[in-house]
């Protein structure tokens, strides 16, 4: 017996040391990845910057502490980081070509076209951009046509069947339940209730989704007619054949692909390209290098700035989703940023990049007159991203100048009330209610019954007053009549080709024509651009991030997280703005 305790004894103390071992060396490996992520990179001679593409595209990135420790199978990229590295990869004479390497990404056609754009700028200065892939999902395909030379794995296949939008209905769902969404908006176009309250899309919301489908593929097929030199005709009839699932060399024959070849002899195909000998070892440089490569031009001395403000997510109420971590825009922080701009004597101009389908109407309407206020200041330039939609278009209307790209879907002008009546739920589990009240309205909203015809006529009249609220500030921003403008308002969505048509916006192009825009109008000629809100640091991201959250959200990152985000603002009903100014939940391009 006393063997076996001091066998035991020993064992439990060996697992312990053995764990804090493990500890203190996974520790040191931690930091030591993040100090190294942080040194400045040098750049050797007949380089060639390598861009990856496996995972999600924001506007910006801030990389998830446990993202070190759980690997790199899914990244998050920002986009500001991808068009800088693209710039200094132009400007710097060691750096010979841009190497693409896609596997997927999950982004929409603005953002890749800002990408796409880029890279066609960066061939002006001569250098080489070649693309691969085992296997091309459609948006991915899209960029790769920016290439010089488009390459494929032999056995792999590319996207190419157009573009589809798939909304799920839950209203037989809710039934099943008994619940009841009691829905009150204004906007024949308004589509975001129409999920819990049809099976179908309306003939209305069927019309606008036709249209911006048909917008978006056009643009599509007009960019890849002109660098591929093949007819839009052409494309449409490969499209119908559905390219996915040909063989790889009828990519080749239709010239969709140039050359099929296997990933690992890639680096041999680029060496002669960067003028690398065969046998020598090719330097590559990875985004995370690039970030940390020093730019070539001059400090700037002036002490003039032009400062770029982000705004992207839902237009939420609450401080965070218990959802998981994308990104939000909290009314209450954007107004006190942009109020800290408009007192900042350096700052000469702001540039606002919008990326939202919106969400709180009463957190529109706080940002507009945030907005508004910094104008009277010093110029305000709006660029849009993906979406700029119902609330994001509320916060951008009255800005100097809207500048949005050809596929960034835009307007939405409408508004919408939603009200559960979890009566059929409550009956189902055999739940009574009753009451007692000192005034008729007293018990607004209460438990187990539906809004009566009062508080039903009471919502929808506030809805009513918060579109013509809605209207007129657009009508006033965009120098448009009141009654001419409601005709392409009424919820209807429109791409930024489309709505530079109609006034919505000013000027088709990315934040670098917004920037060159906010400089004219601000008088300078020397300037420094910063970005706001200020990133956090590794530290304040390991203290803020929860890695619950965190994880959900990397796991439900597939169709199962598609239809449980959809559900998500039910999660966070009671901190929701009654009246909501947004896109329908989830707006898939496929």
């Amino acid at each position: 017996m006393k063997d076996f305790f001091k066998f035991t004894f020993a064992t439990v103390t060996g697992v312990i040391l053995s764990a804090i071992v493990l500890f203190f060396v996974g520790a040191l490996i931690f930091f030591s990845a993040i100090a190294s992520s942080e040194a400045e990179t040098q750049v050797g001679k007949n380089s060639v910057m390598m861009l990856e593409l496996k995972g999600e595209l924001r506007e910006r990135n801030e990389s998830m502490p446990y993202e070190t420790l759980l690997g790199n199978d899914y990244q998050t990229y920002g986009l500001d980081d991808i068009l800088s590295s693209i710039r200094k990869a132009k400007e710097n004479e060691n750096i010979k070509g841009i190497y693409l390497q896609m596997d997927y990404l999950a982004a929409g056609y603005a953002a890749v076209e800002e990408i796409r754009n880029a890279l066609l700028d960066f061939k002006q200065s001569g250098k080489f951009v070649v693309a691969y892939a085992d296997n091309y999902q459609q948006n991915l395909y899209y960029l790769a046509t920016a290439a010089d030379k488009v390459l494929m794995n032999p056995k792999g296949a590319l996207d190419w069947r157009g573009l589809a939008s798939a909304p799920v209905f839950y209203k037989d769902l809710l039934e099943k339940i008994g619940v009841e969404m009691q829905i009150f908006k204004v906007g024949t176009y308004k589509s975001a209730v129409e999920p819990f309250i049809a099976t179908e899309m309306s003939p209305a919301n069927r019309e606008q989704v036709t249209a911006y489908l048909q917008s978006v593929w056009s643009e599509i097929t007009s960019a890849v007619s002109a660098t591929r030199n093949i007819s839009t005709d052409k494309l449409n009839q490969y499209a119908d054949r559905m390219m996915t699932l040909q063989p790889a060399e009828e990519a080749v024959k239709c010239e969709l692909v140039d050359t099929l070849i296997y990933k690992n002899d890639v680096r041999d195909y680029l060496k002669p390209l960067a003028g690398v000998d065969k046998d020598d070892r090719l330097p590559i440089l990875g985004l995370q290098d690039m970030i940390n490569v020093r730019k070539n031009t001059p400090k700037d001395k002036s002490g003039n700035i032009v400062a770029v403000y982000y705004a992207s997510g839902e237009i939420v109420d609450y401080e965070s989703s218990s959802f998981s971590d994308q990104p939000t825009i909290i009314p209450s922080k954007v107004i006190r940023d942009l109020r800290r701009l408009q007192e900042d004597e350096d700052v000469k101009a702001v540039v606002l990049r919008v990326n939202s389908p919106g969400g709180s109407a009463y957190g529109s309407e706080q940002m507009w007159h945030a907005v508004s206020q910094l104008k009277k200041e010093k110029p305000v330039i709006v660029s849009m991203g993906e979406y700029a939609a119902s609330g994001g278009y509320y916060m951008s209307c009255n800005a100097d100048t809207i500048v949005a790209q050809p596929t960034t879907l835009t307007g939405s002008i409408g508004i919408f009330g939603m009200y559960p009546n979890v009566k059929g739920l409550t009956d189902k589990i055999g739940l009574d209610f009753d009451v007692v009240k000192t005034n008729e309205y007293a018990d607004f909203g209460a438990t187990g019954r539906a809004l009566n015809p009062g508080e039903q006529a009471l919502m929808q009249n506030m809805v009513n007053q918060g579109y013509d609220l809605f209207l007129t500030r657009c009508s006033e921003g965009r120098g448009i009549a009141k009654d001419e403008l409601d005709k392409i308002a009424q919820g209807r969505v429109w791409t930024g080709t489309a709505a530079k048509e109609l006034g919505l916006v000013d000027e088709l192009g990315g934040l670098d024509r917004a920037l060159e825009i906010a400089c004219q109008k601000a008088g300078v000629d020397s300037y420094t651009v910063i970005s706001y809100p200020a990133k956090q640091t590794f530290l304040e991201m390991l203290m803020d991030t929860n890695p619950g959250t965190y994880l959900k959200s990397r796991f439900l990152s597939g169709k199962a997280g598609e239809l449980y985000r959809q559900f998500s603002i039910l999660e966070n009903f009671n901190k929701c703005d009654r009246i909501q100014a947004r896109l329908p939940f989830e707006l898939n391009i496929q």
